[in-house]
């Protein structure tokens, strides 16, 4: 078809790819002078009424939405029988050709593409259309670096039934959900499963499962749990890992509720991967100055310039520090002594705790005490008359292991100082509210140090743990640079 003219308008000029139902070829809008990408329906399967409606729905579909995110729709029309549809033209590569070109790619752009990938999909999810099909392949990036996520061919609305009967399974497997891979009834939540893989597969630079067939990729998504992307990106934040986690759960009902909320998280792990990075590069700058400061937790843009010097300085001084005090090079990002032999226990989530007082004790901040950075910290607010003067009997930080653990110590990083504090331990579903709730200490009351290891009296399994300080210098904040639970 190339050199034909579709419409008496668009002029065929070459191939731009191929798939199952479709060709794409690069055409000129001769009407305005501009290149556009034409998908032309193939001829043999133009006379297929469902392959036909499909193609005409997925024209309806996106027609109704406009976002930076998503592939625009400008025409369509039929030729000779033909059926095609009028995209803009996005000159580039597609997301599947950077990462197979680069491997895995910088976190922080890894994340900002997610970020940008998922507020297309929540555009689309306003709609009532879940695409079904998020893949790398069906991601183009712009010149400006930009993502926008196209190909809405197997899209089903949410308003009526569509053409897709249950039991028939569509999308890609490397990145299809559970749900869809069985043929149950999807929602918004499988384009989820499949931004969370993606986004995986960005980090580690491939797909969590592999194997010989499509139909064995399937199943392995239904019954194997997507690997914690540390162990084969072990500088990604906790906070990353903990969002891939939820987004990738088997169970719909265990990951995010919506798009939205996961896009919150992610806004969260870009902010602690640029703050831990001293800055943001390439498509995460833009990404992160387009979050409104009101949500964010640790950089407005008023911070985000001066972050790296102070990360940098801040960095070089316990360097030196450290290194006059001890002879060492530098601090260290292993765990402290004697827990490199122990096994970690992931923590899901960190909540301040200030029952005695607002119920605010830098919240913004609790997602530092476990990001894995010792140059990161949770810290208390300054009490300059210390907690006494406060009339509180402690104020702290707990975390969540998401399910009943038995460690036997606790490694904790600490900006020294003469605080003290206890470590308490609840098996409850929620956290307590109130001290008293917590029951007694699994440890005695202890003076924190720059790296130390904790015994803890766990007799008994416990989901949640308290690091709960007793007493903080007057003017002088507890700090927490990192905590980790350790069987």
């Amino acid at each position: 078809m190339i050199g034909s003219m579709l419409s008496g308008r668009y002029r065929l000029e070459s191939k731009l790819g191929s798939g199952g139902m479709s060709t794409v070829y690069l055409a000129v809008d001769e009407t305005l002078g501009r290149h556009v990408a034409i998908k032309v329906l193939h001829g043999e399967i133009s006379d297929q009424a469902d392959q036909l409606e499909r193609f005409r729905r997925e024209a309806r579909a996106v027609a109704q939405l406009s976002h930076p995110n998503l592939v625009g729709v400008i025409d369509a029309g039929e030729e000779g029988g033909r059926p095609f549809i009028v995209f803009e033209y996005v000159p580039g590569q597609t997301l599947k050709q950077r990462i197979s070109s680069e491997g895995r790619l910088p976190l922080d752009e890894a994340v900002a593409y997610a970020i940008e990938i998922g507020r297309g999909l929540q555009a689309a999810h306003a709609a009532r259309l879940v695409h079904r099909d998020v893949k790398p392949q069906n991601v183009l990036i712009d010149p400006e670096g930009r993502a926008k996520i196209t190909d809405f061919g197997i899209a089903l609305s949410l308003e009526s039934h569509g053409l897709t009967a249950t039991g028939r399974v569509l999308g890609t497997t490397d990145y299809v959900s559970p749900e869809q891979a069985m043929g149950k009834e999807i929602d918004p939540r499988t384009d989820v499963y499949s931004l969370g893989i993606l986004l995986y597969e960005m980090l580690t630079g491939e797909v969590p499962f592999k194997a010989e067939t499509q139909v064995g990729v399937a199943m392995k998504h239904v019954n194997e749990t997507v690997p914690n992307v540390q162990r084969r990106r072990p500088d990604a934040s906790a906070v990353l890992a903990a969002a891939v986690e939820r987004a990738t759960a088997k169970e719909p009902r265990d990951r995010y509720r919506d798009m939205g909320e996961f896009l919150t998280d992610l806004e969260h792990a870009l902010e602690v991967e640029v703050s831990r990075a001293g800055g943001a590069t390439g498509e995460a700058t833009s990404v992160l100055e387009s979050v409104p400061d009101k949500r964010r937790r640790i950089l407005t843009r008023r911070r985000i310039s001066w972050a790296g010097v102070l990360l940098l300085v801040a960095a070089a001084a316990a360097a030196i520090a450290i290194a006059a005090l001890s002879g060492e090079e530098g601090p260290s990002k292993e765990p402290p002594p004697d827990s490199t032999t122990s096994d970690v226990i992931a923590i899901q989530s960190a909540t301040d705790f200030d029952p005695a007082g607002d119920g605010e004790e830098h919240e913004e901040e609790t997602g530092l005490a476990f990001d894995g950075s010792p140059s990161t910290a949770w810290t208390t607010e300054d009490y300059t008359a210390g907690l006494e003067g406060a009339a509180k009997d402690g104020v702290g930080l707990y975390v969540d292991a998401g399910s009943s653990v038995t460690p036997s110590q606790l490694a904790l990083r600490t900006g020294g100082g003469a605080w003290t504090f206890e470590v308490y331990g609840s098996d409850l579903k929620t956290a307590p509210t109130e001290i008293d709730g917590w029951g007694s200490p699994l440890t005695s009351e202890l003076t924190a140090e720059p790296k130390m290891v904790v015994d803890l009296d766990t007799s008994s399994p416990n989901r949640f743990f308290l690091i709960w300080s007793t007493s903080v210098e007057d003017g002088t904040p507890a700090e927490i640079n990192d905590i980790r639970l350790l069987s």
